[in-house]
């Protein structure tokens, strides 16, 4: 079967393996160094979406591409660390996340499009610095959504091609990086949002340098009629 960021004639890694998918090959090298190499970019757009989070003391929360588990680490001092989960496709990047973390912390390893979670499992699904490496985002998000019960809310964090800056490296890494898919303009995002099934969307578009833009959005999923 085809992972999700996998083709289907994927060539043959060492010992005559299936090559792993190109974001897991990439992040699987960054991994070791990757929070000091982009601290900035990671500090602030943990600082931008954390803002834009109102968590309730018994909210459960899931980090769908948790990475190295800033955005985790982050909320567990604020909140139960029991009530935290990470899941990830990159088990280098995991490796990270498990020794800065509490132990309560649940971690596990998958994709957005598959997510190894039973049905309405948590209050809040968050995604941060992730989405532009979605191959398929419609799963992907309607895959959230089947994790969140209903009225759950939904919050993602990306960048946004509405800014000049954005689309060029998008641009550029469409055509050089494997690994990269692609970035979306608000409207687009909306767009998904709104195709799979979420309610009461709301976008914010901000720069957190002089050149690099990104976007927040929050969506809730839909309570049953």
């Amino acid at each position: 079967m085809t992972r999700p960021g996998e083709d289907s004639d994927s060539p043959e890694g060492t010992g005559g393996r299936p090559a792993r998918p190109p974001v897991v090959e990439e992040y699987a090298r960054l991994a070791p160094e990757y929070d000091a190499k982009w601290s900035f970019y990671v500090e602030a757009t943990l600082r931008e979406t954390v803002k834009r989070l109102s968590l309730r003391p018994a909210d459960r929360v899931l980090d769908v591409g948790c990475g190295t588990g800033a955005l985790l680490s982050c909320l567990s001092k604020q909140h139960r660390a029991g009530q935290l989960a990470g899941v990830d496709p990159v088990p280098e990047m995991l490796a990270v996340a498990s020794r800065r973390l509490p132990a309560e912390v649940l971690l596990r390893n998958g994709w957005a499009e598959r997510l190894p979670f039973d049905d309405e499992q948590f209050d809040v699904v968050i995604s941060c610095n992730v989405f532009h490496y979605v191959r398929q985002p419609v799963a992907a998000l309607r895959e959230m959504s089947r994790v969140l019960v209903p009225g759950g809310r939904l919050v993602i964090t990306d960048w946004c091609d509405d800014y000049l800056a954005c689309r060029l490296c998008d641009l550029y890494l469409r055509l050089f990086s494997p690994a990269h898919f692609r970035t979306y303009r608000e409207r687009e995002c909306l767009n998904l949002l709104l195709e799979t099934g979420h309610q009461d969307v709301g976008i914010d578009r901000y720069k957190i340098s002089w050149l690099w833009g990104l976007m927040t959005a929050r969506a809730t999923r839909a309570l049953r009629a």
